[in-house]
């Protein structure tokens, strides 16, 4: 195995690039820091292309046992090296590059009763990452990700994630292709919206359904809400007027969750 020594290195440079989102589109690859991020990648059976690591920042013993199993081309890197190529405070010593993922909506395998959640112009990288966690341990069948403003293979997605970004069907869509696909399913859309009169755990949640989550400041666009089967809210009893996406999203896909199983029970 290589080791880089020189800030110079052209493959360092590469990888720096993909922090930004020109560099991304322009090579259609990007950055999967960190050993639950990477190894997640790697059970996934995405192909790993380049890895770089620093001992020195290891936090465990099982990073070399990863390395190779992702079969990958592998640069140790000096601390200051490895800094460079990292976006975290505190790095754990392991970085890699894969091709990007690219699912499309005829890729999706519909269980009897599909659950899927609907994640329309998420801002935020820290949102989406998370929106992506909660969906995986709620067991979701896919997350459609609609007219991004963030994509979905943005560093701090990854992060945010933990790598559940590699666990699940994460599909890229645009919104009326996507509420076409959903129609034809016949899957049921519930948007969330501060201004609906109905209470989310009074909702029907045991149908074939889309949960719709829209953008942090604006909510769901027109078009999402006039498709909507039902609209949902979440009370408030406090002076804010909303949660942050995340934390409602966690909410309503564990509200079907509860429903669904409730139902088996009977």
């Amino acid at each position: 195995m290589t080791e880089i020594t020189s800030l110079q290195n052209p493959k360092v440079k590469e990888a720096v690039r993909l922090r930004d989102r020109q560099g991304r589109n322009q090579t259609d690859r990007f950055l999967i820091e960190g050993y639950r991020e990477l190894k997640r990648a790697v059970d996934s059976g995405l192909k790993i292309e380049t890895v770089f690591y620093c001992p020195e920042l290891f936090l465990g013993e099982n990073e070399r046992d990863l390395i190779a199993s992702a079969h990958s081309n592998a640069f140790a890197c000096t601390p200051s090296v490895f800094a460079k190529l990292s976006y975290r405070d505190r790095p754990d010593g392991i970085l890699g590059v894969a091709m990007q993922m690219h699912f499309k909506l005829a890729d999706l395998s519909l269980s009897a009763y599909p659950f899927l959640l609907i994640a329309e112009s998420i801002e935020k990288p820290g949102n989406l990452g998370t929106i992506l966690r909660s969906c995986d341990a709620a067991g979701v069948d896919a997350v459609i990700v609609c007219d991004r403003t963030t994509d979905i293979h943005n560093p701090n997605v990854v992060r945010s994630s933990i790598g559940t970004l590699f666990t699940q069907k994460v599909i890229e869509a645009g919104s009326e292709e996507t509420i076409a696909f959903l129609k034809q399913h016949r899957i049921s859309i519930a948007a969330a919206t501060p201004g609906a009169e109905l209470e989310f755990t009074q909702a029907d949640f045991k149908v074939p359904l889309a949960i719709a989550m829209g953008t942090e400041q604006y909510g769901l666009s027109e078009m999402w809400m006039k498709e909507a089967d039902i609209s949902v809210r979440i009370p408030m009893f406090g002076a804010a007027d909303s949660l942050n996406v995340a934390s409602a999203t966690t909410l309503l896909l564990y509200e079907v969750i509860r429903q669904r199983r409730s139902s088996v029970r009977r």
